[in-house]
């Protein structure tokens, strides 16, 4: 591998000294091919347009070499086996919960220092990186469009939103119901995100549409997982008191899974932005609630992709299909 100085100074050993290419070679103790190379990207030069430019251009410009078909020359056979010896026991020893014992890549690499093979610390990171970086590709992901039985699932969750009332900017939240069939969005508007006002908005939403979802879904928001036992949940006793009397069933979702709950992921965003970002000034709270129930109504009317077409159409299964809304649960 050549350096630009020693590009410049083969094309100066040519054109100044007359130094034919293999003298050039022998002198810089550089290849003939690559003595050739250089020599013949300066003549191509000379009958272009603006030969001058051209020479300042190759004069400047670092040479260049495509590395991603080199093959590793240490890296291999026996070293290699090795390595995935010692990562392999480091994935056993993971999995056994001996996590601070695993051998480091400097452990590696001084451990293929005393077998006797001469490699470099930086080549046995590299290969070990690349490891990872394959294992990583495999364990990607693939999401796929689900259906949803018509009033089964609902999710819900929590948005924080500021409103001016009466001038005073003010902080509350929002609760967003989305029906995972037909994206049908219900929202509510609290001062507080408490169990207060987490059952009053369930309250709130089934009179709405007269009716209770067999399943609700929530992520790890406190006022519905009271603690975590392992992998494992435990609802609060507000959500409990709601699964007992308005019958239907609870789901959440797992950490950092938000794909789990995409509909009212989005929802939360999307009604906050429909709702306030135009009106955000309002003379009461109540004002401000009764604006975003317009809201909502409209969104449930309009669809805003080819998918939601027939949102209309879907909204109304899901209302069709809930279970029967009984009675009202006293919040207080």
């Amino acid at each position: 591998m050549i350096t630009m100085v020693d590009k410049q100074t083969i094309i100066h050993l040519y054109r100044s000294r007359g130094l034919s290419k293999r003298a050039i070679a022998r002198e810089l103790d550089i290849s003939r091919k690559t003595v050739h190379k250089v020599i013949q990207e300066y003549e191509s030069t000379l009958s272009s347009d603006t030969p001058s430019v051209s020479l300042e251009t190759i004069l400047t410009t670092a040479p260049r070499y495509d590395s991603s078909k080199r093959s590793r020359r240490v890296i291999t056979g026996q070293v290699q086996s090795i390595i995935d010896d010692c990562l392999a026991k480091n994935a056993s020893k993971r999995a056994s919960g001996l996590k601070k014992q695993c051998m480091l890549k400097k452990d590696i690499h001084n451990l293929l220092l005393s077998r006797g093979f001469s490699v470099s610390y930086p080549s046995v990171c590299k290969y070990i990186t690349g490891i990872d970086t394959q294992k990583s590709r495999k364990r990607e992901e693939a999401f796929i469009r689900q259906y949803y039985i018509p009033g089964e699932n609902c999710e819900f969750d929590w948005g924080e939103v500021k409103l001016r009332i009466h001038g005073k900017l003010q902080r509350f939240f929002l609760a967003v119901f989305t029906f995972s069939h037909s994206n049908g969005r219900y929202a509510y508007l609290f001062r507080h995100q408490n169990t207060l006002a987490f059952m009053e908005s369930h309250r709130n939403f089934f009179r709405q549409v007269k009716g209770v979802p067999y399943v609700m879904v929530y992520d790890n928001m406190r006022v519905a997982v009271k603690d975590f036992v392992g992998t494992d949940k435990t609802p609060t006793e507000a959500l409990s008191r709601m699964c007992a009397f308005y019958r239907f069933d609870f789901r959440f979702c797992n950490a950092r899974a938000g794909w789990e709950k995409g509909h009212v992921e989005r929802s939360v965003e999307y009604v906050r932005r429909k709702a306030f970002c135009m009106k955000m000034d309002f003379d009461s709270v109540e004002e401000a609630g009764k604006h975003l129930q317009e809201v909502c109504e409209g969104l449930n009317t309009q669809a805003g992709s080819i998918s939601t077409l027939d949102k209309v159409e879907s909204l109304a299964a899901d209302l069709a299909a809930l279970q029967p809304h009984i009675n009202e649960m006293g919040c207080f």
